[in-house]
């Protein structure tokens, strides 16, 4: 239900800062480690600040798809909700223009179906992804800070690391001599999508950089 007087409630609008302020450092820290090569870096740099973040800014959404479960089961309020969410996707955003201009090129910054794969699997690996994320945070919704930072951020590691495999490397004598018709496959490769698992990391680098390259997916 709509509660006009939440407006006037400071715990309101400290939320939505939190939430804000939660997914520009989320994003930001995505992205700067993206710039890395291979899964890893992202991966554990995305776990460690969503743990960190739980257990410092009072459990923050920082993901729209998470504020958006809270909306079904009706553990959030539609105002909060929707401010959440708009908080959520400028915090990315100003991330994403941030990350753009302090990184040498685009490379990282989008999440991209491989081209191992096909839009349907990674579509498919998004909603289980996201799925554990959101069991992890409503499983944890009512523990104390560390215990539930550290089911968060394992979560998101977790998911993120799964989403992609690397290439395993050829042995010297075994590898054919270089092509230069045949490009070296992107690193990294695999049958699923960037393990997103959250809309606003996809969304504010799509804004910034104009890329929406399947951007349905995530």
């Amino acid at each position: 239900t709509l509660c006009p007087q939440e407006l006037r409630s400071g715990s309101f609008w400290r939320g939505v800062l939190a939430e804000a302020a939660a997914t520009l450092i989320f994003v930001g820290v995505v992205l700067g480690a993206s710039a890395a090569p291979g899964p890893l870096a992202p991966a554990l740099a995305g776990g460690l600040v969503a743990g960190g973040l739980a257990c410092t800014l009072g459990a923050p959404q920082a993901n729209p798809a998470l504020t958006l479960a809270l909306l079904c089961t009706r553990k959030l309020g539609v105002l909060r909700g929707a401010a959440g969410l708009l908080a959520q996707c400028a915090g990315a955003v100003l991330a994403s223009a941030a990350a753009r201009l302090a990184l040498p090129d685009d490379t990282g910054l989008v999440t991209r179906v491989t081209a191992a794969g096909t839009a349907g699997q990674a579509l498919a690996w998004e909603t289980f992804a996201t799925f554990q994320l959101a069991l992890a945070a409503f499983a944890d919704a009512d523990r104390a800070a560390p215990p539930g930072g550290l089911a968060l951020g394992s979560a998101v590691a977790a998911g993120a690391l799964a989403a992609v495999r690397t290439p395993i490397p050829t042995p010297q004598g075994c590898r054919p001599p270089p092509n230069p018709a045949i490009p070296d496959p992107p690193f990294p490769q695999g049958p699923f999508s960037g393990g997103s698992m959250n809309p606003a990391r996809s969304l504010g680098p799509a804004i910034v950089t104009g890329i929406w390259d399947d951007h349905w997916v995530s």
